[in-house]
């Protein structure tokens, strides 16, 4: 039975720890203050790299922050907009991403007014889509107990409910009872195999 209390960003790391690597290479498309950034850099290990997106100076500081006090330095922190992840990350990487994490929304003690936004965020999950590798796997937690956090679901939701063939999406433990509950989904390209058939 589901534990009401459990943070679907455990959920969500748990999710990428089951599809990432040693020696991998993968993406915080919002690194906020280092959590998932920390999390991936330990999941891929001195051998892989995270690339880490924020448009905040103060966000970034706050991440290398975190990542020097556990001796991590395979990571690039990014001041850039996620949506600019085409033109920020290595070409050569293009199709190789083992997972991208994407948890939306504002800083967390930081200023509520600067907010992810529902266009750029939906451009940054299809360019996250498009260089995932086969099997990888992007989480994507989205809020919408504020104004801008209703109008990246309102954004996201049909996105994600269309048909994409090469990838397998999955809410995971919705949560109807809450009002605005957070919003967890899995997006996952599958194996050259199974596009086959």
């Amino acid at each position: 039975m589901r534990s009401p209390f459990r943070p679907l960003t455990e959920v969500a790391q748990e999710l990428v720890a089951a599809a990432v690597q040693s020696g991998d290479t993968v993406v915080d498309a919002t690194a906020g203050n280092g959590h998932d950034t920390l999390f991936l850099a330990k999941q891929v290990g001195p051998d892989g790299h995270v690339f880490a997106f924020d448009v905040q100076q103060a966000a970034l500081e706050s991440t290398a922050r975190r990542l020097r006090s556990f001796g991590l330095g395979h990571v690039t922190l990014l001041q850039a907009d996620h949506c600019q992840m085409a033109t920020s990350l290595p070409a050569a990487l293009r199709g190789k991403l083992a997972a991208a994490m994407f948890n939306l929304g504002y800083l967390p003690g930081g200023e509520k007014s600067i907010t992810t936004q529902p266009n750029t965020t939906l451009i940054a999950l299809q360019t996250a889509m498009t260089w995932l590798r086969p099997g990888g796997l992007i989480t994507m937690l989205i809020y919408s107990g504020h104004a801008t956090g209703k109008s990246e679901l309102a954004v996201l939701l049909p996105f994600l409910g269309e048909p994409h063939p090469e990838f397998l999406i999955t809410e995971i433990d919705p949560q109807p009872e809450r009002q605005h509950p957070p919003r967890l989904f899995a997006i996952q390209r599958r194996p050259f195999e199974e596009t086959a058939h």
